[in-house]
């Protein structure tokens, strides 16, 4: 059974984190043993790419943070301990990406991820 999220996980927490300039703010909104499942054209459903806990994620974000590009929460809902949220993001030179996720939440932090993404090419 899960925890009801409190204070500490909400849309406007979400939106500072990811429309933040590093990844820092982002990765301390997950739990220490979070796991992300990416699903795009590269890591396809049946063999989707899979994070393992915060040392993975702050590789990735790290990466993703480091690149030239903004990002946008454009949606975002949570109810109890699940949350939803869509992201937009824009590299300099045009090139645009976009984001679903789908999380559980324990103790106000994702806990499971799932993200849906997609981009220009």
């Amino acid at each position: 059974m899960g925890t009801a999220t409190g204070p500490t996980f909400d849309t406007d927490t979400l939106r500072r984190a990811i429309e933040g300039n590093t990844g820092n703010t982002l990765l301390a909104l997950y739990t220490d043993d979070a796991e992300i499942r990416i699903v795009d054209r590269t890591d396809q459903p049946s063999h989707p790419r899979v994070l393992h806990g915060r040392r993975d994620i702050a590789a990735l974000l790290d990466d993703v943070y480091g690149r030239d590009m903004t990002h946008s929460l454009d949606q975002c809902i949570v109810q109890g301990d699940r949350a939803a949220y869509s992201e937009s993001c824009e590299y300099a030179d045009g090139v645009r990406v976009l984001a679903e996720s789908m999380v559980t939440l324990r103790d106000g932090k994702i806990a499971e991820q799932i993200t849906i993404q997609a981009w220009d090419e």
